[in-house]
């Protein structure tokens, strides 16, 4: 936008003048206006895209009074204040490390803020998460690391795109953390398994990207190297799938690997029955439909018949 340009522009060559701006500036982040509030956390949000506030020694003060709007009254500052944080990412990484848990437990407070009807600040606080992930300390994660993804897993299936794709990103960029806590993480992996798999159906593209990338992220954790190799292969970026013979094969690799999830993956495929995407709606019953033809008959009895033939759950 013109308003970001004119911030860059200023970050960039405002140079030795800065400080005094900054400072003269401080003072409207308590302005009693909205507009004043949210054109100052706006440019301090620019300015920490930049290294410059680094080479002026102004990163923690810019930082903390960023982080001082996080219970501001207007949502707009709020979801400015976390996109400045998020930007420390690009600005300052290397200053990542030493503020990570100041700064992973703001976008944790920013996905839980109760008063963000439009998830404006959830969806901000997740795309900036995505952005810090690759400076902080796994210790600083691993304390978090169970809350946030059970925090974003209802975003998957968000009627927005953006959160949909945003809260995907960010559960593949936490696979990375999950070594020291396996078994709780690969919970939360085959909780999220078939929403990500029926998504690689998702109407928009930039989401069917990042349920690659998730997929792609996961198959390490998951035990299975058939599956694992499948999700590495078939998932790339630059290649097409053949969506059909793609799940036939997984479902052969999670029935030899994980026969006892059949009635739990069943269960979770017949709540995308109703799905008001019409192509997700359709592959849910194929999803079935190869999971049965895989399953050896021993594990047969987990599945509820009357259930999966009236499509309730």
């Amino acid at each position: 936008t013109p308003a970001a340009s004119v911030r860059s522009a200023m970050a960039r060559h405002a140079g030795p003048r800065l400080p005094l701006i900054v400072k003269n500036l401080i003072p409207t982040l308590s302005s009693v206006f909205d507009s004043q509030r949210i054109t100052t956390t706006a440019f301090f949000a620019e300015l920490l895209s930049s290294n410059v506030v680094n080479d002026l020694m102004l990163l923690e003060t810019v930082m903390d009074n960023v982080t001082g709007r996080q219970k501001d009254a207007c949502t707009l500052v709020r979801m400015l204040a976390l996109r400045g944080l998020g930007n420390i990412a690009s600005g300052s990484p290397e200053k990542v490390t030493k503020h990570g848990a100041k700064l992973l437990a703001s976008m944790v407070n920013g996905m839980d803020d109760k008063d963000d009807p439009h998830n404006l600040v959830s969806l901000e606080a997740m795309s900036s998460l995505s952005k810090l992930l690759g400076h902080v300390e796994e210790r600083d994660v691993q304390s978090m690391l169970l809350h946030i993804a059970i925090r974003i897993r209802p975003f998957f299936d968000s009627e927005q795109p953006d959160l949909r794709r945003s809260s995907i990103v960010l559960f593949g960029n936490l696979t990375r953390f999950s070594e020291g806590s396996c078994e709780v993480f690969f919970e939360q992996i085959l909780n999220g398994l078939v929403t990500l798999l029926l998504h690689l159906q998702d109407p928009k593209p930039e989401v069917v990207k990042a349920c690659k990338f998730a997929l792609r992220m996961c198959g390490p954790s998951m035990g299975c190297e058939g599956l694992c190799d499948m999700f590495l292969n078939h998932l790339r970026d630059d290649r097409s799938l053949h969506y059909g013979e793609f799940m036939n094969n997984v479902c052969k690799h999670l029935m030899l690997s994980y026969p006892e999830m059949l009635n739990r993956l069943v269960v979770t495929n017949l709540f995308y029955f109703k799905s008001s995407w019409v192509d997700i709606r359709a592959a849910a019953p194929m999803f079935i439909g190869f999971l049965v033809l895989h399953v050896d008959e021993d594990h047969c009895q987990q599945v509820d018949l009357e259930q999966l033939i009236s499509g309730e759950w």
